[in-house]
């Protein structure tokens, strides 16, 4: 049994120190957030994760799974250092690497015996070779037998455990081709292919997936403003490029944009490495603007269909980035209420798991308990997460409640025909104007 330490019990910490327990090793979940690990102790999860808490509970009982805030505890004895502390995105988009450097430090103080450093972390390219610099630097002359190998996790909240547990791939970067290897028998259970390549591609294998899958969103949501002009319906649009085998259907779906704590950092962080390394990201830069003028589209739609914003009641529902996720981070909903109260508008807003986390930061809007609270006296109602409590509304009941008769469906989940029958006006994401799309 292989002894881990898992040092960060953020998203990505938490769920593979979890699954890495639940594969059979020995794992020691560290965080520096003494009350964050007391609660773990208790069951008390920090995120909202489908199967997690289960999973947790299970191996906390098996005796493979522990929590600590002690970082020589963790550490002590531990075969491998998987280094998963958050990065997020400077001023200038840059990745701020703090965490990982306190991380290293600790490393390079505390252990005395072999040990593999796994960074778990979305870093910048060459952040493998500086954590291996500033763990020689800082031992001075006395040797540590030690090497690190990159392990980027491609992990989708709402669907984590079934990703760790079933990858597409295992990719791991290492100058050290042995430390790889010993990386690669912790998965080896999971039979799924396994690459190995250099630290530095590694890192870029990550970036550069993320970004690809950014893009595609943002193309569809192009498309989807053209289709809107020429009366094209983007919904089939997108299922007839899905046929083709060289493209696929996944990520092509037309709505409010992409969000949470990857696609917006990771794209930021990739065009600013290529600017300071003298390259023009053209195409990232694109993205990311394409990607920001969704929530605008949405704000002037409504503006122009309800004669302006100001006191006008707007219905939002769903708050967190994506469904079965309690993350706001980056998440559509946030930002269009933000445009929408700065022009006079009152937010009333649900979701069904993200409303503690959203509370901390939606001063102004009225957060309430049910979707149908959210209808109540709306001049218009906005899907904004596809949750699928909201696909079977009673939307008899919804018409009642309204003042108005507008919805405008931001992640196209509604029947356009079935809606207008009960009187509403319906207005989707480039589902054009030939009587199948958004009513005008």
């Amino acid at each position: 049994m292989s002894k881990l330490c898992v040092i960060g019990t953020g998203y990505v910490g938490l769920v593979t120190g979890t699954c890495f327990a639940d594969l059979g090793s020995e794992v020691h979940c560290m965080d520096i957030d003494a009350s964050r690990i007391e609660r773990l102790k208790q069951g008390i999860m920090p995120i909202y994760e489908p199967g997690l808490e289960q999973l947790v509970a299970q191996n906390v009982k098996s005796g493979r799974l522990h929590f600590t805030s002690d970082i020589n505890e963790a550490l002590e004895g531990a075969d491998f250092a998987f280094i998963a502390v958050g990065t997020p995105s400077g001023e200038e988009g840059e990745a701020d690497l703090q965490y990982v450097r306190v991380a290293a430090e600790a490393i390079a103080d505390l252990v005395d015996h072999p040990i593999v450093v796994v960074n778990k972390s979305t870093v910048p390219v060459g952040t493998g070779d500086w954590v291996a610099d500033i763990i020689r630097r800082r031992r001075g002359g006395k040797p540590l037998d030690f090497a690190v190998v990159s392990n980027p996790e491609f992990l989708r909240e709402g669907s984590a455990i079934n990703d760790f547990m079933d990858p597409d791939r295992v990719i791991l970067g290492s100058l050290d081709r042995t430390a790889a290897t010993k990386v690669a028998q912790l998965y080896l259970s999971l039979r799924c292919p396994i690459m190995i390549t250099d630290l530095r591609t590694a890192e870029m294998i990550k970036y550069a997936s993320n970004a690809f899958l950014a893009t595609r969103i943002s193309f569809i949501n192009e498309i989807a403003t053209i289709c809107e002009e020429l009366g094209a319906d983007v919904g089939q649009v997108a299922e007839g490029m899905g046929l083709d085998k060289r493209i696929g259907r996944s990520f092509l779906d037309a709505g409010l944009g992409w969000g949470g704590s990857c696609f917006p950092k990771d794209v930021k962080a990739l065009a600013h490495m290529a600017v300071i390394h003298g390259s023009n990201p053209q195409l990232l830069q694109a993205v990311m603007d394409i990607n920001r003028n969704q929530r605008r589209r949405v704000l002037l739609r409504l503006r122009k269909a309800l004669g302006g914003l100001d006191e006008k009641v707007i219905g939002i529902l769903g708050l967190s980035f994506k469904p079965n996720t309690d993350d706001i981070r980056e998440a559509p909903a946030l930002e269009l209420i933000r445009l929408l109260e700065n022009e006079g508008a009152v937010i009333q807003a649900y979701d069904p798991q993200a409303m503690d986390n959203a509370s901390k930061v939606l001063t102004k809007t009225h957060l309430v308990k049910t979707p149908y609270e959210v209808a109540a006296g709306a001049d218009a109602l906005v899907l904004a997460t596809e949750w699928n409590e909201f696909k079977q509304l009673d939307f008899e009941r919804v018409a009642q409640l309204m003042r108005g008769k507008l919805i405008l469906d931001g992640r196209n989940q509604w029947d356009a025909d079935r809606l207008r029958a009960l009187g509403f006006t319906y207005y989707g994401i480039g589902r054009g104007n030939n009587g199948n799309g958004n009513g005008n």
